[in-house]
């Protein structure tokens, strides 16, 4: 066998560098007139840029010397366009500017204390309703459009809001609410306020009441039709998330949707969407089946009509946009073998028509020597059924007798789902020569409520477990060595390569550990407002489930961990401080354990510099070929 053709050693045409001047495309958005489309750029270290395309031009960056970034939670909800203007979260200073769209100086309308998201513009145009948290104290705030008077919290006393949406009248806002110690897709609340009519100041809530959901019910994005007649939203108290339209005419609530798919996904970022309506009052939205998404549309009659032709070959849809003049709807896609685009789906035009508004690389690479995404299920250790997304070497990369080794991905969350997008990492290993297995275990989500909930009080067991045995599942198909397995994740993922290196030593020829989880304990006392109960349902309260947070924090049995770790860690990482990955590397190194600990200044909860990037793969790339190729 010629060293091209080596499992691990093939020459790929997925470098680092090329992984670090990719974009970050994200959140197309309409402009009320239905002709001016915007998205989102996140370019390198340079920040995030608001695009723009009017009608048939050609885009132009909006943002030029602000960051956009919104920073409640996680972030998202960073803009939004109304009325010929966009409205933006600037990242410095988390106030929002209004900037004309045909040319202009931006303007900030809020003053700058704590943190601002998720704005959206009252159908006349002059208010603007937004998420704010100060103080670890969050409401729905409201502000003239054009900043002309201090803004007034239009209700606070919930630990959590997200997704204000406004009625066609003005006259009623609609949001998502929950508290401690739930996560919203644990259960949350629709909530629908009657907002006053003042000659004079700012609208106040007259009245509010509870639509839907509950401590057991998650509720995903409200969004109105044009007429005002009807309010979608997504519910998942069938066991499965679900469209569901609110009749205001005689006060109906109805599911639109059934079966085992998902309309809805967890809100992890604050202006998440599955739904958007046009201006005809068709409602679009994203199908998700084992992952796989798929659009769809629901007339105003109810006429339920598959769209997945017009999308024909992208596997994964984010935030669809509906023109709210034509039949149009802009929405980011990829798939496992296409990189991230913004693409415009012309529904009018005879047989739909696809147009490619924005790539996120120059994709040079053809697809055929891509790999493709493709479901993959096993049996786990108790017998139950465990999911994931599987990546092989393309076609000709390796002989067809050799047996590639295995990276076990672990997704983040834990309450997410590895997707059959475009994901680079997987693409930088299966070029070179491995399966890629990304193991959604029992906890992850796509597959409905109860699957959902299997992680409840079994976080370090069932992902283990998952991964453990879809690698045993790979090695008896013959698809991949699993003599030869790496486990590889961040973060949560990060948390499971340390727990899988401390119960099943030697299981793993190598560890990948970026910004990893080692202490829940810290973990509960040192993270971030919005997570900061989420170790209640995965471990247990404290002080009650105290023996299960020691059980469960890898630092406490770090004695164990034998195999080779490269551990990865951002200095200015809020989310899973830096001492998480300190303590662990020291007992490392005291035990002679063989490892390398890269620290980078500058960088967060993820990797966002250039430099970063493409250090970070170079590193990985030479620490599996010593420790596992040719160890």
């Amino acid at each position: 066998m010629s060293q091209r053709h080596i499992p691990g050693l093939v020459p790929s045409p997925i470098t680092p560098k090329s992984l670090a001047q990719s974009l970050r495309l994200s959140d197309p958005c309409w402009d009320t007139d239905g002709q001016t489309l915007g998205w989102l750029e996140g370019r390198s270290d340079r920040g995030v840029v608001v695009v723009q395309r009017m009608d048939e031009d050609s885009p132009r960056d909006l943002t030029t010397d602000i960051s956009v970034r919104a920073m409640v939670g996680y972030g998202g909800g960073d803009f939004t366009l109304s009325h010929g203007y966009a409205y933006y979260v600037g990242q410095d200073e988390q106030r929002i500017y209004r900037q004309p769209l045909r040319g202009g100086p931006a303007s900030p309308i809020t003053p700058g204390f704590g943190a601002a998201s998720t704005p959206v513009v009252s159908p006349g145009g002059d208010w603007v309703a937004y998420v704010h948290s100060y103080d670890e104290v969050d409401s729905i705030a409201l502000v003239p459009a054009d900043g002309s008077a201090w803004p007034v919290r239009l209700t606070v006393g919930r630990d959590f809001y997200m997704q204000p949406a406004w009625h066609p009248s003005g006259e009623r806002l609609a949001w998502v609410e929950w508290d401690h110690p739930n996560m919203p897709w644990d259960g949350s609340e629709l909530r629908l306020a009657q907002l006053s009519s003042p000659d004079q100041g700012l609208p106040y809530v007259i009245e509010s009441t509870t639509l839907a959901g509950g401590r057991e019910t998650g509720i995903f994005q409200p969004v109105f039709s044009p007429d005002g007649r009807y309010l979608y939203y997504v519910s998942d108290e069938s066991g499965w998330g679900h469209i569901h339209r609110h009749d205001f005419k005689d006060g109906s609530a109805i599911a639109l949707t059934s079966g085992e798919v998902e309309y809805g996904t967890p809100a992890w970022v604050q202006g998440m969407r599955t739904l958007s309506v046009d201006g005809d009052g068709t409602l679009y939205a994203v199908r998700s089946e084992a992952n796989f998404h798929t659009l769809v549309s629901i007339s105003p009659g109810g006429e339920y009509t598959d769209l997945r032709d017009v999308h024909a070959g992208v596997n994964v849809l984010q935030a669809p946009a509906a023109s709210p003049a034509r039949p149009k709807v802009a929405a980011v896609g990829s798939s496992g073998n296409q990189p991230p685009r913004v693409l415009l789906f012309d529904l009018e035009a005879r047989g739909y028509r696809q147009s490619i508004l924005r790539r996120a690389t120059g994709e040079n690479v053809p697809a055929e020597d891509l790999a493709n995404a493709q479901p993959f299920s096993w049996k786990s250790f108790d017998g139950e059924e465990a999911h994931g997304i599987l990546y092989l070497p393309p076609e000709g990369a390796i002989e067809d007798d050799a047996v590639p080794p295995i990276v076990v991905h672990i997704h983040g969350g834990p309450t997410s789902a590895a997707l059959p997008a475009w994901n680079p990492q997987a693409q930088f290993f299966a070029t070179r020569g491995y399966a890629v297995l990304l193991v959604n275990y029992r906890g992850s989500t796509g597959y409905g409520r109860e699957y959902m909930k299997k992680l409840h009080g079994y976080w370090g067991i069932y992902d283990v477990k998952d991964a453990e045995f879809g690698v045993r599942a790979l090695g008896e198909r013959g698809l991949a060595d699993a003599h030869k397995a790496i486990i590889f994740g961040g973060s949560a993922g990060g948390f499971t390569v340390w727990q899988s290196l401390v119960e099943i030593p030697g299981f793993y020829k190598a560890g990948v550990c970026m910004f990893g989880v080692s202490n829940m304990f810290t973990l509960a006392a040192d993270t971030h407002k919005f997570e900061s109960r989420y170790l209640d349902s995965l471990l247990g309260p404290l002080p009650e489930a105290s023996a299960v947070y020691r059980e469960r924090s890898p630092i406490f049995h770090a004695d164990k961990i034998q195999d080779p770790v490269a551990v990865f860690q951002g200095d200015i990482d809020r989310i899973v401080p830096r001492e998480q990955s300190d303590s662990i590397v020291a007992s490392l190194k005291a035990r002679n354990v063989p490892h390398e600990y890269h620290i980078y200044e500058g960088e967060g909860h993820g990797w966002r510099k250039t430099e970063t990037v493409d250090h970070f793969y170079n590193a990985v790339d030479r620490f599996l070929r010593e420790r596992v190729i040719f160890a």
